[in-house]
């Protein structure tokens, strides 16, 4: 009986479809103990007798790759792969697939209750509260104001049709042409610079490659518009720590929203951590209960797919191994 291990931390030994999907199809679900994300130690006890995977945030690295000869697939819960070493993969035969159109619209929500907390001061008021305190100020409003989205994919696009309702004007970088619905949304395409110096907000679509590490850094910062707002949902690794934090201390920026980081769970000594006027979660911008289940049961799909013979192309990041791969 092939099994699949239940690497993803949100659905280690609980319910959903998905289990029902692999079940039906024969596979046997290994679960370890619910958690954070599996280690690199964890990984070397659990995967040599992996059939399948169904990644959450964890690692997939060389070494990993060469102790596990029974592994098929490895399916991740989201659209992002950076996490995943795609040439050892591609080496010993693994397929990688993603769930994209599965959390789009949670990501697009969690980027205005970041920026809506930021706005209207949500913690520090909360706080103040609670203390005893009341202190009415006036909050920031988004309407009329204008959001630059560095990146126009699936969830950018989702964010774009929730900033329309807003009454914002959207601001838009991206190298791929125009689509159809770009029109309706009112998005203007713009050059990175003319976007950052216009934008009371700017929000990060962009997947993270050599191209993107360390993105926004000190440069980035000093060309975005005096007094805007930084959120960033994609991957920590875009955001140099230090500069983000020198600029929120300086002023430069009113206030930023972080959900994802270089390290999870940042260490200790993470250069946000105490910085002003900074609201920090635990990378689940993609992750609300609906959204999570849709990613396990389109991840489970994928394996099930592929046992059977079945190529789902939309959801496939190395199309290079579709000929003569076989389960």
């Amino acid at each position: 009986m092939p099994s699949v291990l239940i690497c993803q931390a949100m659905l280690r030994r609980r319910p959903g479809r998905f289990r029902d999907v692999l079940v039906e199809a024969g596979f046997e679900c290994i679960d370890p103990a619910p958690g954070l994300a599996l280690t690199h130690e964890q990984l070397r006890e659990l995967i040599p007798g992996a059939d399948a995977l169904v990644l959450g945030l964890e690692r997939l690295t060389p070494d990993l790759f060469a102790i596990a000869p029974r592994l098929r697939v490895a399916a991740r819960t989201g659209v992002g792969y950076d996490g995943v070493d795609l040439e050892a993969a591609r080496t010993h035969g693994v397929v990688v697939t993603t769930t994209p159109g599965a959390n789009h619209d949670s990501v697009a929500e969690h980027v205005f209750a970041l920026l809506l907390a930021l706005t209207r001061e949500v913690i520090p008021n909360n706080a103040a509260i609670h203390a005893g305190g009341w202190v009415r100020r006036p909050g920031v409003p988004i309407r009329g104001k204008t959001l630059g989205l560095y990146g126009l994919g699936r969830i950018a696009r989702a964010v774009a049709v929730r900033a329309k309702a807003f009454g914002m004007r959207i601001l838009a970088h991206d190298l791929l042409p125009p689509a159809a619905g770009d029109s309706q949304l009112e998005i203007e395409r713009v050059s990175p610079d003319e976007l950052l110096a216009a934008s009371d907000v700017v929000s990060l679509h962009v997947p993270l490659t050599e191209a993107t590490q360390d993105l926004v850094d000190v440069g980035f910062l000093a060309r975005m518009k005096p007094g805007a707002f930084l959120i960033n949902t994609a991957r920590g690794g875009m955001v140099v720590d230090a500069d983000l934090r020198a600029a929120l201390e300086s002023g430069r920026l009113a206030g930023a929203g972080i959900d994802v980081f270089h390290q999870e769970p940042p260490p200790l000594d993470c250069p946000l951590r105490g910085a002003p006027n900074l609201i920090l979660s635990p990378h689940v911008g993609g992750t609300d209960s609906g959204a999570v289940q849709d990613m396990a049961e389109a991840a489970a799909q994928c394996i099930v797919d592929l046992y059977r013979g079945r190529w789902p192309s939309a959801c496939v990041v190395d199309e290079s191994l579709r000929e003569g791969w076989a389960w």
